[in-house]
Parts: structure tokens; C-alpha cells; sequence
């Protein structure tokens, strides 16, 4: 579902930051969820609501990140040396923005769980509202730790105040940022610079944008996000772990839509670029991983194991199987505890 193409659309990913609280050698942007490095699930989601550029701001580690990404086409790095903030993550993407007339779409790439639909929407608002910038915003239980969005009368976004900046009835607010924002750059670009460090962080807030543009009577737009499952972050192991659950029953779901049998779906683990034609049944205990594909009108036994490899129409494979780096031909049987192609 790409964007309207009467305007261009940019994308800022935020991937700066090394996320201390992974334990990890490796910055967090970088861990896979489903077969797919974190960012890169973002990255796909922009990419396909039509982002006609994308630049993503790194820092710790941004060789590695500029590795990994190496093999993915139009897509622009920004250096932040020092991470001073989200305004200051947007301040450095601004030079590759230069020149640039359209939509801005900021987001960060530990969000793997947002949807294209979401990102959509999103643009679609900002576009039909025409208002200098829109922001995605989710109603919780429990608010704490995100900042709080101030609304007016009439559901413009008056301003939005972190937690550490907040008195007691803004942090009763349950309204918060998920930051995810649209913004008109031409009119959101020049105000960057007049962001300050006058907040208990000590750093530029992006979100000091929105106070600014309802002070000059253009306040900002929110979307309402409708599941809020969307808005998980990931900072740690076990939000890791969740993160990949709600993933993975994504992905045996939109194949169950597509005609794919699973006879035990929370026990099979299936990645998010494998592909599997329709009558095909899956077993309890399968693992489908990496660039795969299962041909149509498959059977595929319990505890089988499949790894970068490609399944033809017809195939049969009888348990316990590793089928790893090869092809199956169209209508093959494989015996139990058969291993194909595996070192």
C-alpha cells in the first residue's frame, strides 16, 4: 500500500543507540527476530508504504550496521558521533534531507513490530489534514516511562512531556508518544536548530517540536494506534523474546490466510522470508528458516528441520528430517531421519 505519490516521502530510521540493557557485543538494531535483523523489519515497512529515500542515523557500531545493510538498495547514512537526542539524531539525518520538498516519516529501527497498515495511516492523515506534522500516539494502562502527550480541546497535540519532565497530573496522562512522527519538511527542517538542551536529560528532544509548531498556530495531528502490541520496543532479552513471538504467530497466520495447514501452529517456527504454497501441511516441531520455500500440496513430517532450502510442489518428507542448502524435486518422498545437503 505505497504512499500517494502527489508528494515525495522520505524515512528516517533512528539506529544510533548501542542498547546496554541487550548484554550484548552486538548493538541491538542487529539481533534477528524471525530469521531478519531487527532493523530491517522496519526497514521493509517503509519500503513498502513507498519511501521514495530512506536515511538511517547510526552510531555505536556503524560500520557493522552499514555492513549489514550493505545489499539493500537507496538507502543514505547519517553519523551521530554522540547520541544528544532525538532532535539531534533528526539534526544529523538533515544534510542527506537536503534540498528535499516532501514528507518525512521518523521512526527507530528497534520497532520491529510496527506495520506497514500503521506507517500507512500515518502518512494518509498527515497528507489529508495538511498540517506541518502528525504524530502516532497509543493509549496504555500503565504510561510509565513514555512521554506524555498534551492535547487541546479541539485533539491537537499542544505539547509533549517526558517523564523525567513531568509534574504529577502530566504523568497521570495515558496518552503517550510512541515516536513515530510525519512531518511537512520544509516548515519541521528549520526548526531543528532552534531546539535546546533545557530539559533533565540535557538533550535535543525531538518532541519540543510540537510545542514549537503550536506556539506559531500549526499544532500537530495524532493518529490513535489501535494496538498498542505494535508500539513494543525492544531492550532487553526477554523483550526479545517477545517481540519474536508476536512475529512469529504473524507470520503462521498470514499463511494460514494464504491456504497453509499448521497441525500445531505454536509449536512450529516459520521465518519471515520463507515461503509456502497453499494444501501444503505442516507437522508439530517444524523449523523453516532462513530463504526458504515449501512448494504446494507438500507434507512436511514432525521435527524437520529446513534451512535455506527449497522445497518443490508435491514433496513429501516423512519426520526428523534436515533438509539444508539443497532443492527437493517436485514430487520426491523423503524417508524419516533423512538429512539433504546439511555439512
Amino acid at each position: 500500500m505505497p504512499a500517494e505519490r502527489s508528494r515525495q516521502l522520505a524515512a528516517v530510521i533512528l539506529a544510533a543507540g548501542q542498547g546496554t540493557r541487550m548484554k550484548s557485543a552486538l548493538i541491538k538494531v542487529l539481533h534477528p527476530l524471525a530469521g531478519r535483523q531487527m532493523i530491517r523489519h522496519v526497514l521493509l515497512a517503509v519500503e513498502e508504504i513507498g519511501a521514495d529515500r530512506i536515511v538511517c542515523v547510526v552510531g555505536y557500531q556503524r560500520e557493522q550496521v552499514q555492513d549489514a545493510l550493505a545489499s539493500l538498495p537507496g538507502i543514505d547514512f547519517a553519523v551521530q558521533e554522540d547520541q544528544l537526542g532525538t532532535g539531534h539524531a533528526l539534526l544529523c539525518a538533515a544534510e542527506s534531507l537536503a534540498g528535499f520538498e516532501g514528507d518525512v516519516l521518523v521512526c527507530y529501527g528497534d520497532t520491529p513490530l510496527l506495520t506497514r497498515e500503521t506507517l500507512h495511516e500515518v502518512v494518509r492523515v498527515h497528507r489529508a489534514h495538511g498540517t506541518p506534522a502528525t504524530l502516532l500516539v497509543a493509549e496504555l494502562e500503565d504510561p510509565t516511562g513514555y512521554g506524555r502527550v498534551v492535547l487541546d480541546e479541539a485533539g491537537s497535540v499542544l505539547q509533549i512531556v517526558e517523564q523525567r519532565d513531568a509534574d504529577e497530573p502530566t504523568r497521570a496522562i495515558r496518552l503517550i508518544n510512541t515516536g513515530v512522527y510525519c512531518f511537512s519538511w520544509t516548515t519541521v527542517g528549520p526548526l531543528l536548530d532552534r531546539l535546546s538542551t533545557d530539559n533533565a536529560q540535557g538533550e535535543w528532544y525531538l518532541t519540543d517540536v510540537m510545542e514549537m509548531l503550536a506556539e506559531i498556530g500549526t499544532p500537530a495531528r495524532s493518529v490513535l494506534l489501535e494496538d498498542p502490541q505494535e508500539l513494543m520496543g525492544v531492550n532487553d532479552r526477554a523483550q526479545l523474546a517477545e517481540a519474536e513471538a508476536v512475529l512469529r504467530d504473524r507470520i503462521r497466520r498470514r499463511l494460514m490466510r494464504e491456504g497453509v495447514t499448521f497441525l500445531s501452529p505454536e509449536t512450529t517456527l516459520v521465518d519471515a522470508d520463507v515461503q509456502i504454497g497453499p494444501d501444503t501441511v505442516i507437522y508439530p516441531g517444524v523449523i523453516i528458516e532462513g530463504v526458504s520455500s515449501v512448494g504446494r500440496e507438500s507434507v512436511i513430517g514432525p521435527f524437520t528441520r529446513i534451512a535455506d532450502a527449497h522445497v518443490g510442489r508435491g514433496v513429501e518428507l516423512k519426520g526428523w528430517n534436515l533438509i539444508a542448502h539443497t532443492t527437493v524435486p517436485n514430487g520426491s518422498i523423503v524417508p524419516p531421519y533423512v538429512r539433504q545437503g546439511a555439512d
